[in-house]
C-alpha cells in the first residue's frame, strides 16, 4: 500500500474513533442530565416543618422508572415495612423501625440469621435557617462485624424550606470514604442524640472510632 493510501486509511479510522468518542461523551452528558432531574425530591406534608417521617416517605416514594432506581432498590425492604407500619400492621419479628420525631432520627433494622441490615435517617437544621441537611445511611453487619453490601454507604440531600424540595448533594464539607489509607473498611453511624456522625474504621486488629463534627452547614473531622 502506498503512503497516500495509508494516510487516507488512517484518517478514516481516526474519524471513526473520534465520532465514537464524541457520541459516548454526548450520551454520558444526556444520562447525567436525566439523572439529575431525579436527584430532586418533593416533600408533601402538613404544617410548616417536615418530620423525619416526611423525609423517609419522600425518599422511598420514587417511581421504578426513575434513573436512580438502583439506589431505591436498596431501600425496597424498608419501603415495604415502612408502608406496613404506617398502615398499623405488624412487622416481621426480625424487623424493627424506631422513629424518634423529637430528635429527627429513624432507624430500620432487619435480621436474618447472623446478618443485620441497618438503615438510618436523620436531618440537621442549617445555620442559615433556610435549609436542612437530610441523610440516609445503609450498613450491613455479619456476626456483629461490618460486612458491606452492594448499596452500603451514606448519602446526603439538601432541603430547601421555601420550595419543600431536597436535592442530592456531595457538598457537605467533609468526605466520607469507604476505606482508610491502609485499605480498612469504614462504616458510619448517624446521631440520634447530638449532631455528630460517628465513623468506625474496621482494622484487622480492631476497630477505631472518631466523631465527624456538625458545623451548621456541613461536617468536619477536625
Amino acid at each position: 500500500m502506498e503512503k497516500s493510501e495509508q494516510c487516507s486509511t488512517f484518517v478514516v479510522i481516526m474519524n471513526s474513533i473520534m465520532k465514537k468518542i464524541i457520541f459516548t461523551l454526548l450520551l454520558i452528558c444526556c444520562t447525567l442530565n436525566a439523572a439529575a432531574q431525579y436527584d430532586t425530591i418533593k416533600l408533601n406534608f402538613k404544617g410548616t416543618k417536615p418530620t423525619i417521617s416526611d423525609f423517609a416517605t419522600a425518599l422511598v416514594s420514587r417511581s421504578p422508572g426513575d434513573e436512580d432506581f438502583e439506589i431505591s432498590e436498596s431501600l425496597n425492604a424498608f419501603a415495604s415495612d415502612w408502608k406496613r407500619q404506617k398502615a398499623g400492621k405488624r412487622l416481621d419479628g426480625n424487623t424493627t423501625i424506631v422513629v424518634d420525631e423529637k430528635n429527627g432520627y429513624l432507624c430500620y433494622e432487619s435480621r436474618y440469621d447472623t446478618h443485620l441490615l441497618r438503615i438510618e435517617m436523620c436531618f440537621w437544621n442549617e445555620s442559615d435557617q433556610k435549609h436542612k441537611l437530610f441523610s440516609y445511611n445503609i450498613t450491613c453487619f455479619d456476626n456483629n462485624k461490618y460486612s458491606p453490601g452492594q448499596f452500603d454507604g451514606i448519602n446526603f440531600y439538601r432541603y430547601d424550606n421555601a420550595t419543600r424540595k431536597m436535592t442530592f448533594t456531595h457538598n457537605v464539607g467533609n468526605e466520607f470514604p469507604f476505606c482508610s489509607e491502609d485499605g480498612s473498611e469504614i462504616s458510619y453511624a448517624l446521631p440520634r442524640i447530638g449532631k455528630d456522625i460517628t465513623a468506625t474504621t474496621w482494622h484487622k486488629k480492631g476497630k477505631k472510632q472518631k466523631s465527624i463534627r456538625w458545623t451548621g452547614k456541613g461536617f468536619s473531622d477536625r
